[in-house]
């Protein structure tokens, strides 16, 4: 059985746990390989067991059984730009300080790693939305497993969002932007902008408006299965659109679907 770790960093107070981590997976006879900044980062703390590999693109971990992530949500996140449409699970240890995602504390690490190796689990699907416009290229995953979002990109005054479903159009947003969330992002930015908390198994999206000026809007939750459309203006050349934790400056007047 082979295991692949990805992570960036972790607080001093975890290195116990963490090099227990390792450990546990070098006993229990799993194939171990870890994402190559990480392995540095770690080999800082203590030594690596020589038997442990690096990796750095999914091409290198096409053959493993899990991927664990090492940290807190942002970590698990980025996790979704390695495996992209691979189809390998995917476990957050969490040594962050949230754990919406990467939910298995570090006390519960024995009985995690004990559950793969015998397959006492199920696995949990997760909605992602994808990004298009005809004016620009987002990377080659423009995939969000939390949100998308368009804001003010100098935060000095507020922006105008068109908001269209399925080419027909629906609102316009005067605010500080504007956020497309999955269920699973909707207890990430989308909550802390007054949005609902959806179950991840719900097939929506929700449309948070980020600090608007009409009083009368309100969050609205659709079925992923529409197509949305937005188009950003302001005061300023460019405003910001963040996938995830991938940042892009969208020059104004740019239509997104």
């Amino acid at each position: 059985m082979r295991f692949s770790i990805y992570g960036k960093r972790f607080e001093p107070a975890y290195k116990h746990h963490v090099r227990h981590f390792f450990d546990v997976l070098i006993s229990r006879g799993v194939q171990v390989s870890v994402y190559e900044k990480f392995y540095r980062f770690v080999q800082d703390h203590f030594p690596m067991p020589d038997s442990i590999t690096t990796f750095n693109r999914m091409d290198d971990i096409r053959d493993t059984d899990f991927l664990i992530s090492v940290g807190g949500d942002g970590t698990l996140l980025d996790t979704a730009t390695i495996i992209k449409d691979s189809n390998i699970p995917i476990l957050g240890l969490n040594t962050g300080r949230l754990g919406f995602l990467s939910h298995v504390d570090v006390e519960e690490i024995d009985n995690a790693i004990e559950a793969l190796i015998n397959g006492q689990y199920k696995l949990d699907k997760r909605a992602l939305i994808e990004v298009r416009s005809l004016d620009q290229q987002f990377g080659d995953f423009p995939f969000a497993l939390n949100e998308v979002s368009l804001l003010n990109k100098e935060r000095n005054s507020m922006i105008t969002v068109h908001a269209y479903v399925n080419d027909q159009y629906m609102s316009t947003y005067w605010s500080d932007g504007l956020i497309i969330a999955t269920p699973t992002g909707s207890t990430a930015y989308s909550l802390s902008c007054g949005g609902p908390i959806v179950t991840p198994d719900s097939d929506n999206l929700i449309i948070t408006p980020v600090a608007p000026h009409n009083l009368n809007v309100r969050p609205l939750i659709l079925s992923n299965s529409n197509k949305i459309s937005l188009r950003a203006e302001s005061r300023e050349p460019q405003s910001l659109l963040t996938i995830d934790s991938r940042s892009y400056a969208l020059e104004s007047g740019t239509t997104i679907q």
